[in-house]
């Protein structure tokens, strides 16, 4: 029955979906890495996202305004901690540490404002991005049962991850971001602000993460809920160092961190603990790190 269920269309589908939060916000990490400035917030601003995106879909009773009330919210947050840090000189760690401690906390706060609710916001009438299905690959045996039929955000991300390789390597600002992030001192000795391009390195990483935390609350689910984010935005930022601050690396560890997800999911059906169950991304996020560390300390060597 477990290899039955393993080894189908509707497994794999899974694993995309899965990944495409964490996918999210790994580009995110790569994008500020790259300009030398590790965003820890990465939590943080998933949280805020999700809520805001619940919040502004219900509010206007538009999906779409919701998804913009994500970005913002992302946004906001994103900007917070790029002035802490690159303006205010806090350090990146404890102001990234902060802001997603405040977070935790902040959402729920914000989430009884508005409802009077501490746990979900089940009893606001939300809206979810709908799911897009794909008229030619749909016909296609097998594909187009793994391929055809997902959330609209991702296939965002799909086109995101083909734009963050193009942007990084053949586009102006890619260029300045790298630059930033491999010699500050050379990069500002041609006339290049490092400040102003490592916030928009932020920025840009807020976007993304924002993306995937309005996927958690408007695509996964049709709600918030208290730290629904679940630790994906550290789990980013280890795909991210698994991958080696390369676009593929980065997606393939986060599509393994989404496979054990989907394999948590689907080993709850076999009446497994849920406890048990439950801790199989966290161990594969340590096993997966454990095996970077290894290969980075031969490549030193």
């Amino acid at each position: 029955m477990l290899f039955n269920l393993l080894f189908s269309t509707d497994f794999v589908f899974s694993v995309i979906r899965m990944s495409t939060p964490l996918v999210f916000a790994a580009l995110g990490a790569l994008v500020s890495d790259k300009g030398g400035i590790v965003n820890i917030g990465l939590e943080g601003i998933m949280l805020t996202a999700a809520l805001g995106g619940v919040l502004g879909s219900a509010y206007s009773n538009s999906a779409t305004i919701g998804l913009l009330v994500a970005l913002l919210s992302g946004l906001a947050f994103v900007l917070i901690l790029g002035w802490f840090t690159l303006y205010m000189k806090t350090d990146i760690i404890l102001g990234g540490i902060a802001l997603n401690l405040f977070a935790s906390g902040g959402t729920i706060f914000v989430l009884y404002a508005f409802t009077g609710d501490k746990g979900t916001s089940a009893s606001l009438a939300s809206k979810t991005l709908p799911d897009i299905t794909l008229p030619l690959i749909q016909k296609i045996p097998v594909l187009g049962d793994i391929l055809s039929g997902h959330n609209l955000l991702t296939y965002v991300c799909i086109l995101s991850v083909f734009w963050v390789w193009y942007a990084m390597k053949h586009t102006k600002l890619g260029t300045w971001i790298r630059a930033v992030g491999e010699n500050p001192l050379a990069a500002e000795s041609v006339g290049i602000n490092v400040k102003k391009v490592q916030m928009k390195a932020l920025l840009l990483s807020g976007v993304f993460a924002s993306l995937g935390g309005a996927f958690l609350s408007m695509g996964y689910v049709s709600w918030f809920s208290r730290d629904m984010s679940a630790g994906r935005g550290w789990i980013a930022l280890a795909a991210e160092a698994m991958g080696g601050g390369q676009v593929l690396g980065t997606v393939l560890s986060s599509l393994l961190f989404g496979l054990t997800e989907a394999l948590a999911n689907t080993l709850q059906t076999i009446n497994l603990p849920a406890e048990l169950v439950g801790t199989l991304p966290y161990i594969g996020t340590i096993l997966g790190l454990i095996i970077y560390s290894i290969k980075d300390r031969r490549k030193k060597k």
